[in-house]
């Protein structure tokens, strides 16, 4: 079953409060509440809270660099990565979620040259090894989202790095919009979205859902949108990722306001129903 989340906006809330707020929100799904530094205490309550509400913990957040040239950089991506999957474990997230990061020597998930070389895929390897195995998850996994110039930034570039990495704990996360990269795509993102779930849908723990839109501006511009004013038609990917087993969250995310995450969804959960997909 799909089950449909995004972030609260505002402070944060108490386990009771935060139930509260999600079904307010009509979500079924739900970003991690607490950061790594809460203690066992705290993050067992919001998983029992979570669990009497029938809401799914869709995963905590990585975002950081650990394949930065920079070692300091790299090494301290990688404790951070570390500490957010045994956060993700501890708290019964489906999966923590980061991207693989950038050869620049400035930010953590932008262009450069190296980012699609065979080092560097090596090094992708290397990197989610070390972080899997110094938490060994049981009931969680790290993942990468797909990113349009950095690996995985295809099905192919996914499935090389799961079987490369060889690890029980890595599974995918699928953030579709992130691969259309190109006019070719684009045109053809249905033919994508049914390719992506039937080859890596055995490994999908959580998804990103965003809309696109391809202006005429030269060079190529391809811009994200909240869902329902680009022209991606979710309702393709809604279906297939409904024929997965278990509960898979579809996570609302990049919007600024509370109206806006509501509009989102909403229009989300209409073409659900029109497809008689349940959300």
């Amino acid at each position: 079953m799909l089950k449909l989340g995004g972030p609260l906006l505002g402070p944060p809330l108490e386990p009771d409060a935060w139930v509260r707020a999600l079904r307010e929100a009509d979500y079924q799904a739900a970003y991690c509440p607490v950061d790594e530094h809460a203690d066992d205490d705290t993050v067992a309550a919001y998983a029992r809270a979570a669990e009497q509400a029938g809401i799914v913990i869709a995963e905590t957040h990585a975002w950081s660099n650990p394949i930065s040239p920079d070692e300091q950089v790299r090494s301290k991506a990688i404790a951070f990565c570390e500490a957010r999957l045994d956060l993700a474990e501890r708290i019964g997230a489906r999966c923590c979620v980061n991207v693989s990061g950038t050869r620049a020597g400035t930010g953590w998930a932008g262009p450069h040259p190296d980012n699609l070389t065979t080092a560097t895929f090596d090094l992708i390897v290397q990197t989610v090894r070390t972080i899997i195995d110094a938490v060994r998850p049981k009931r969680t996994c790290f993942t990468l989202e797909t990113m349009p110039w950095s690996l995985p930034d295809s099905i192919d570039s996914y499935l090389a790095l799961i079987n490369a990495i060889d690890r029980r704990g890595f599974a995918v996360h699928l953030d579709l919009a992130n691969l259309v990269n190109c006019p070719s795509r684009y045109y053809a993102h249905r033919s994508l979205m049914i390719d992506c779930v039937q080859r890596l849908g055995p490994w999908i723990r959580s998804c990103h859902i965003k809309d696109i839109r391809m202006s005429d501006a030269l060079m190529v511009h391809i811009d994200e949108c909240p869902p329902g004013e680009g022209q991606m038609d979710l309702g393709v990917l809604l279906a297939e990722l409904s024929k997965l087993e278990g509960d898979t969250p579809v996570m609302l995310e990049h919007l600024s306001t509370h109206e806006a995450y509501q509009t989102a969804a909403n229009h989300l959960r209409k073409v659900a129903e029109q497809r008689g997909i349940e959300l």
